[in-house]
């Protein structure tokens, strides 16, 4: 098939793109691949040219070692993470070029159905810029916001721009999803994220309302979805999908303060270049204890639909109880005023009969 695109190698069909590749058993050697020969060509058409060697994405962990990968969307050098280290996101909005390359990557990784209506018929375009998906939900565990900064009255819209960042569950130190969680189907995974463990939930949804970020809904089989962080993709030393597969490195997955580092230098850099409107958004610890996954923004969190001081369900915990206490003082009174008021009633009325009894 040949390329569409001058100077690009042609697309496999996909029936192609999807043969089963035979996995590696541990301790045992790692499948030989004959290298193309230097000037051959693979494939037909007349753009077609030597495919270039794909990374080497990761390898079964032994325990107590540390475990490498590499990818597109991480840094040339290889990184390490090891069992019990926490890890996580850090999302540098200012490179998210909108492709939704890590959109597809998380739908087609956890097999995520795509969004469908009420009469089970895939949703209609939103009409809201190029962005479908519109927000997170049980079944979008990635979404890339498309935010248009423009001035609709000027035709020409001179000035304008497009604020672009890949969205995600925040993964927080302090989860309010994991605090109110009745039945333990919410757990802290060894990495330090948060995983829902659909096979435990019991569909109560208190999660939904108790996370600040509205990451979490339920999905048509009535339990709670959201990010898995790629535990499974974690468990065997593989880099999360949506990382793996952003062409910017817009994504930036590894060990939590290694990218933590990465991003101080990152605004540090932006600040230089007189762009003074970027902050980090979640890097604080006093946002939820800090998220492990955090973003680097230009506009303000409004515009990305984060709330600038996002709180605990906890926080509630002391003015409901004062309140609940306020309240059982005023109805003690009260119960204690209508029985006063009742016996002098019954002491009024116990004479009147009395008096009336003398007089006959």
């Amino acid at each position: 098939m040949s390329s569409l695109f001058p100077g690009l190698p042609p697309l496999e069909p996909r029936a192609a793109q999807l043969q089963p590749t035979p996995p590696t058993l541990p301790n045992q050697p790692a499948p030989v691949t004959k290298e193309p020969t230097p000037g051959a060509v693979t494939g037909t058409g007349p753009s077609s040219q030597p495919l270039p060697p794909q990374p080497q994405v990761g390898t079964a962990p032994v325990p107590g070692q540390p475990v490498p990968f590499t990818g597109t969307g991480t840094p040339a050098s290889p990184v390490t993470f090891k069992r019990g280290e926490p890890v996580g996101f850090f999302t540098d909005a200012t490179l998210c070029i909108g492709c939704k390359a890590c959109e597809v990557a998380c739908k087609e990784w956890n097999q995520l159905p795509a969004e469908l209506g009420k009469d089970g018929q895939t949703l209609p375009m939103s009409g809201q810029s190029y962005d479908n998906t519109l927000h997170l939900s049980g079944t979008t565990y990635r979404h890339v916001a498309f935010v248009e900064n423009f001035d609709l009255s000027d035709p020409n819209r001179v000035g304008g721009q497009w604020s672009m960042m890949s969205d995600v569950c925040k993964h927080c130190v302090q989860a309010g999803c994991l605090e109110v969680c009745p039945t333990g189907a919410i757990m802290r995974t060894e990495f330090d994220t948060v995983y829902i463990q659909q096979d435990i939930c019991n569909g109560c949804r208190y999660c939904v309302t108790a996370c600040p970020f509205g990451v979490i809904e339920m999905t048509e089989q009535g339990v709670a979805g959201k990010c898995t962080f790629c535990y499974d993709r974690l468990q065997s030393g593989l880099t999360p999908a949506c990382a793996q597969a952003c062409p910017t490195a817009s994504i930036s997955f590894g060990p939590i303060d290694q990218i933590q580092q990465r991003a101080d230098a990152r605004l540090a850099s932006l600040h230089q270049e007189g762009r003074t409107k970027a902050q980090l958004y979640g890097r604080d610890p006093s946002m939820l204890g800090g998220l492990n996954a955090f973003f680097l923004i230009e506009d303000s969190p409004e515009k990305y639909g984060l709330p600038v001081a996002p709180q605990l369900p906890s926080r509630n915990n002391l003015p409901s109880g004062l309140l609940g206490l306020a309240a059982a003082v005023l109805t003690g009174l009260a119960s204690m005023l209508a029985f006063r008021k009742h016996r002098v009633e019954t002491v009024a009325a116990e004479g009147e009969e009395g008096g009336a009894a003398h007089a006959s």
